[in-house]
């Protein structure tokens, strides 16, 4: 394998351990607790993912899916 795949490799098993982790119920309890949606932040990671690999247009959606879903809540208040 060469040096840069394995870069990759590791970059995707600290995006699946963040993925694994957001998806944890206590996390997941202590995030709601700081007003964070779970959903919202896998949306993000999944955007981040897509970027990393290259595929801007997924990127974009995920991405700014994500952008869009905040700051509608924080203009509502929601925070």
């Amino acid at each position: 394998m060469t040096e840069s795949s394995q870069a990759m490799r590791e970059l995707d098993e600290v995006l699946d351990d963040l993925e694994a982790l957001l998806k944890n119920n206590d996390a997941g309890a202590e995030l709601a607790a700081r007003g964070v949606n779970v959903a919202l932040a896998l949306t993000a990671v999944a955007g981040l993912r897509a970027y990393l690999k290259g595929d801007k247009v997924a990127a974009l959606e995920d991405l700014g899916t994500a952008v869009e879903e905040i700051a509608a809540r924080v203009s509502s208040g929601e925070g």
